[in-house]
């Protein structure tokens, strides 16, 4: 597959990838799907795309989660994801290294709650390429946001992943091909 990226207006979207969340993924998949992460990450940062880490957290206390939010609404019982928590921390497989920058979300899509918009056109970004977990939550509201935003989207299929992978399967082959290019880490690499 043919690439072509224009390494100054493209950033590497890697969200929600935390201790607590890359511990959902099953056991025998986090070891590779971690290290196709980081070489893709090696990769960019190699060719000067910047790399931009989209985690989820909240202030101590959560007044920046609703009790009516389905979705967050069971973290108030849990006390998971505050900043500082280690559990929500970047996992060390594929840790921020100098010059990358880290965006706070609050909601499900990177750009919920979040500055990265402003990020993206302070930089002049319009490609984003993904990777995350969950594809049917992270990976998926992301791609719908951005679509609706114009920017032009790569979804690294291999660098995401999801607790069913039925989902993860027609996610990718079926729904983001309307709005993103598909490819795996090792073709985003080779076509730098």
């Amino acid at each position: 597959m043919n690439l072509h990226v224009d390494r100054a207006k493209t950033a590497v979207l890697v969200m929600d990838y935390q201790q607590a969340i890359v511990g959902m993924v099953a056991a025998s998949e986090q070891a590779p799907l971690l290290e196709r992460a980081r070489s893709v990450l090696d990769a960019a940062r190699a060719a000067s795309i910047p790399v931009i880490y989209v985690v989820i957290g909240f202030r101590p206390g959560y007044p920046d989660i609703s009790p009516n939010n389905a979705a967050f609404g069971t973290v108030l019982k849990t006390g998971a994801f505050t900043l500082g928590d280690p559990k929500a921390d970047v996992h060390p497989g594929v840790s921020p290294q100098s010059g990358d920058l880290t965006v706070v979300k609050k909601r499900v899509s990177a750009f919920a709650g979040s500055d990265l918009e402003v990020v993206l056109r302070s930089k002049g970004i319009d490609t984003l390429v993904l990777m995350g977990i969950a594809t049917s939550g992270v990976v998926l509201s992301t791609v719908r946001q951005a679509a609706d935003g114009d920017y032009k989207l790569v979804v690294l299929s291999d660098c995401c992943a999801d607790r069913d992978p039925e989902v993860h399967r027609c996610l990718i082959e079926k729904v983001f091909p309307r709005q993103a290019t598909i490819m795996s880490g090792e073709e985003f690499r080779k076509g730098l």
